[in-house]
């Protein structure tokens, strides 16, 4: 973090600071009041007072120091960094200047963010002349003679003959001088959106330091509205994508580009805090729950909102470990429980993969991961999609607290979205901890409908924000869920093991 925001941490937990929102700001937005209370948490950590968390800035500093100090007042033990509450990680921002840089495709400008989104690395050229050309899903056999050239792929979802083909990689080493991913037309339970917040990576200084930019490589992706303006076929091609039918290559004229990346080193923190165990026997055995607490901060305008709240993805389930935490007020299960709060994971999941390479706590002795991310009450919770349900005996526990309260589980029914290795619980169970993560499953055309309405309109959009319409008994039920699964796995007569063959491996 910078300056500015230790500062902020250090006042904040020693008390100095005011809280931003209170129970009575909530009193009218649900029927009980632990879910009140919830709300009310939530709508401090995600008012536009915390500027949308955004990784390395003020405001998630502002967030970190807020929960830190719950923490503290909860009775946990602080478990980062030399005895604090904090796991810093320095990280490289890398940022296009959208005001200072263009991009032309055959004579025709595109917009930054609302028709190219562009992914700043060490290899982006300040400068691209080049022709650009188009590719089909850019397979081993499309890619053809691209030396020099700027190729466009049909990018998402992409045929199963492309499984485990890195198209980057292969147009890089081909001599190309980039790539743009055509983003259509997304997956049926999760369309793309633009526009984006912005271009812009963030990376830990480490990685960095070991990276190698290589050869000038420009990475972004299109937007299939935009690529109807660079070539007359563009209707056929992206209806024949949408089949996964073979595609026609096309020409599309001159690329021209001046590209100015704005490069800072920031520092962002995890938040740590344990609840000891009560029976010394089971030390090595920590129950880990975990949320994260960035978002995107200040993005590319939607409505003429610029601030990305990220209300329930994920501030409202940073509060849900904040009140878990005050009603344990101190008093431990059997086993310990690490309160998890994660920095960093919206731009690739740094702080857990942080926290796994540098761990506060002993991996060996992390007995299951139960993660919050995704989690979105919209409509009555009647059926909980479960990643990690099938892989280990937490799974088993998840079956069992959810069963007692009328929930039925299932296992994922979209596995082409990786939603598995898409939030903070699997670089644990890289690591070979036993996890699981949770969605909201839809059920009918209701459910379906609000799901489909929050991805198109919300999610990683600024209207993620406290006028979400949050179903608030649907809400209150996977709190207490969680609260009792916790509790379940905490207190588990024997440690969480994974089942035969199911510990996952790999990236």
């Amino acid at each position: 973090m910078r300056r500015a925001g230790l500062k902020w941490l250090a006042l904040a937990v020693s008390g100095l600071l005011a809280p931003i929102g209170t129970v009575a700001e909530a009193k009218d937005a649900a029927p009980d009041a632990a879910t009140r209370a919830w709300w009310a948490l939530t709508r401090e950590l995600s008012s536009d007072a915390m500027e949308g968390r955004d990784t390395g800035s003020p405001g998630y500093d502002r967030a970190a120091a807020v929960v830190a100090k719950r923490f503290a007042k909860a009775g946990l033990k602080p478990a980062g960094e030399g005895s604090g509450w904090f796991q810093t990680i320095p990280f490289e921002d890398l940022r296009l200047a959208e005001a200072r840089s263009r991009l032309t495709i055959g004579g025709k400008r595109l917009a930054f963010n609302r028709e190219v989104q562009l992914a700043p690395s060490a290899a982006t050229p300040k400068a691209l002349a080049a022709a650009a050309t188009f590719r089909g899903y850019c397979s081993a056999d499309e890619i053809g003679d691209v030396k020099g050239r700027l190729v466009v792929c049909y990018g998402r979802p992409a045929p199963a003959r492309l499984k485990g083909f890195d198209r980057a990689k292969a147009l890089h080493e081909a001599g190309a001088a980039g790539m743009l991913l055509i983003a259509a037309p997304g997956l049926p339970g999760e369309p793309i959106r633009w526009p984006f917040a912005y271009s812009r990576s963030v990376v830990p200084l480490e990685d960095t330091v070991k990276a190698k930019a290589g050869a000038p490589f420009l990475q972004g992706v299109l937007d299939p509205a935009a690529f109807r303006r660079l070539t007359p076929r563009a209707g056929a091609i992206l209806k024949a994508g949408a089949a996964g039918a073979d595609l026609p290559l096309a020409e599309l004229g001159q690329a021209a580009a001046r590209l100015t990346i704005v490069r800072r080193v920031t520092r962002s923190a995890n938040v740590l805090g344990l609840l000891p165990g009560t029976d010394p026997a089971l030390a090595g055995e920590v129950i880990v729950i975990s949320a994260h607490l960035d978002g995107y901060g200040r993005g590319e305008p939607v409505s003429g909102d610029a601030i990305y709240n990220g209300t329930l993805d994920d501030a409202a389930y940073v509060a849900l470990l904040e009140q878990l935490a005050a009603a344990r007020a101190g008093k431990g299960f059997r086993r310990p429980v690490l309160f998890a709060v994660y920095t960093g994971e919206e731009k690739g999941l740094w702080g857990s993969r942080w926290f796994v390479r540098h761990p506060t706590v002993p991996l060996a002795s992390l007995a299951a991961v139960i993660n919050l991310d995704q989690v979105r009450p919209l409509y009555p919770l009647k059926v909980l999609t479960v990643h990690g349900l099938k892989e280990s005996a937490l799974g088993d526990l998840v079956r069992q607290v959810a069963t007692a309260r009328g929930i039925a589980v299932q296992e994922d029914p979209e596995p082409e979205r990786d939603l598995l290795r898409r939030s903070d619980n699997w670089p644990l169970m890289q690591a070979g901890v036993p996890g699981a993560s949770f969605v909201f499953a839809t059920y009918d055309a209701a459910s379906r409908a609000r799901y489909r309405d929050w991805y198109q309109r919300r999610y990683h959009h600024p209207a993620d924000d406290l006028a979400t319409p949050v179903d608030w008994q649907a809400a209150a039920d996977f709190n207490r869920f969680f609260t009792a699964l916790t509790e379940a796995a905490a207190e588990a007569p024997e440690r969480i093991q994974w089942h035969p063959g199911m510990r996952p491996g790999g990236d």
